[in-house]
């Protein structure tokens, strides 16, 4: 029997199926719009592609994203942020949401995950230990445990604290108007600001 697809057209179908939350039919309407959007367009995206892995990198103390050829994220180096405040996020994504509130003025680390065994991510997969020396070498005085609401957020948020239990600095929680199960980066910015005008003692 004859193909249906083109064997290129099938090729890109099943690397957009690759991608988080996209199924068959979504894969193909994304291979179709792609195909009817002409070379100019897919040249383009080609291109931003190959960029994030050549433009893009992790800020060496932070491990936020920032561009290649940097020192420091500017979320850290910026005089006006408050380095002795420390908000802690699993993904560097979860800086955006925090960032769009206009509430927070400290700087951030990203653990780049959270502690789940099922998927075989211990506490030595994260950037644990580094935050126990920034701690240290900042003076930080909060650190604000801002992982997400559900069994793997909590379990990372309480191996922080037992880390740092011997350092003299205030472990804060973003307060409950976060709701169970939902991830930071999909929260709308009025929740978020309640959850860290709100925030409590861990």
């Amino acid at each position: 029997m004859s193909p249906v697809l083109p064997q290129s057209l099938v090729d890109l179908i099943d690397s957009l199926r690759r991608l988080p939350g996209v199924g068959p039919r979504t894969a193909e309407r994304y291979a179709y719009f792609l195909l009817k959007s002409g070379p100019e367009a897919a040249g383009e995206l080609s291109q931003h592609l190959s960029d994030v892995h050549t433009k893009v990198t992790h800020c060496p103390r932070t491990f936020a994203l920032m561009e290649t050829g940097q020192e420091l994220s500017p979320l850290y180096s910026d005089p006006r942020r408050d380095k002795k405040l420390v908000a802690v996020v699993a993904e560097p994504f979860d800086i955006i949401a925090l960032e769009k509130t206009g509430k927070f003025n400290g700087t951030y680390h990203v653990l780049s995950g959270l502690v789940s065994p099922i998927d075989n991510v211990g506490p030595e997969q994260l950037h644990i230990s580094e935050l126990v020396q920034r701690v240290g070498q900042d003076k930080v005085k909060e650190v604000v445990l801002a992982t997400n609401a559900s069994v793997e957020g909590e379990s990372t948020a309480l191996l922080i604290t037992q880390a740092l239990s011997d350092k003299p600095v205030k472990i804060t929680r973003l307060a409950r108007g976060l709701p169970v199960g939902v991830d930071l980066e999909y929260a709308d910015q009025i929740t978020l600001t309640k959850a860290l005008e709100g925030r409590q003692v861990f």
